[in-house]
């Protein structure tokens, strides 16, 4: 620690989870020439215990929750700062509780929306943060929370996570069935929770009524997307990104929610493996297997 920077932090790692925003370096989605990736990428959702810091707020022994510095938290020790450090208060599930961060992010976006008491909004996605949006809606006072996916697996969980009425848009009219749920008011607010392509955001034009709010939460592949500009433009629709979080803000107030029962995470929490088996827990990611929602691998 000599080296580093005052604020920086060395975490021995506890628990990680995998994100979909891991997935493209796993899967080899950047140019051959980012290859091999440095150490621990990619990972970013990790808790942990501080093993050496030049910060004043943490000292060593202290349980965290911490934002690696490159996503290369996929290692037995990463470093991070302190601003991106968030203290673990004591609960019995601490996988529960690494949740916080992935939650923080929907908590950030959900800040931009305003009232949404007695609203009508869709989530397009039913994966981890789908899931995650899908109970945030609810607690908000959402009246309708209509999700949709194309794995019915995902779909069985959404209920459990405050969704009203569930979708499956491979083999249903989304359209049609958020038309008829809605009165012909079609909904309030769409969020797109895929990312990794531009049809889902298109057809987010389809299910958002004149004036509604479109939020892009899924993370793009390509800096460039077909969008159907000439629909969005008409229908005078409010189109919000949304990437990242206040860290010091938005994951205490995850972390809050999660130990007051306000949110349950423990219908996402599909699979713990030991961290030997990184390999496989990607795997099954990637290609949906044994019914995969979100992954974590324990270090101890």
């Amino acid at each position: 620690m000599g080296s580093q920077a005052p604020g920086s932090v060395l975490i021995r790692t506890a628990r990680t989870a995998l994100c979909g925003s891991d997935m493209p370096s796993f899967s080899q989605q950047a140019p051959a020439s980012h290859y091999p990736r440095a150490p621990g990428v990619s990972m970013h959702e990790c808790i942990g215990v501080v093993a050496a810091s030049r910060s004043a707020a943490f000292r060593e022994g202290d349980p965290v929750l911490a934002v690696p510095r490159g996503m290369a938290g996929l290692a037995e020790y990463f470093l991070a700062d302190d601003s991106a450090t968030v203290a673990l208060p004591q609960h019995d599930h601490r996988d529960h509780l690494l949740m916080s961060q992935p939650l923080g992010t929907v908590i950030w976006a959900c800040r931009k929306l305003g009232n949404l008491l007695n609203r009508d909004a869709v989530v397009v996605g039913q994966g981890p943060m789908g899931l995650l949006m899908a109970h945030m809606l609810s607690n908000l006072g959402a009246r309708n929370v209509i999700v949709t996916d194309v794995l019915d697996y995902r779909l069985a969980v959404a209920p459990k996570m405050g969704a009203t009425h569930t979708i499956n848009a491979a083999k249903e009219n989304a359209a049609a069935l958020i038309a008829d749920i809605t009165k012909g008011r079609m909904a309030d607010l769409v969020i797109e929770a895929v990312g990794h392509e531009c049809d889902t955001i298109n057809a987010c034009l389809d299910l958002v009524k004149r004036g509604g709010t479109i939020v892009a939460f899924g993370v793009p592949d390509h800096k460039m997307y077909n969008f159907r500009f000439s629909d969005f433009f008409r229908k005078n629709v409010h189109f919000i990104g949304s990437v990242g979080q206040e860290i010091q803000a938005d994951v205490p107030l995850a972390m809050d929610m999660i130990m007051q029962g306000r949110i349950d995470v423990a219908p996402i929490i599909t699979h713990h493996l030991p961290f030997a088996e990184a390999q496989r827990g990607f795997e099954l990611a990637l290609h949906k297997q044994e019914q995969a929602i979100k992954i974590i691998f324990e270090y101890d």
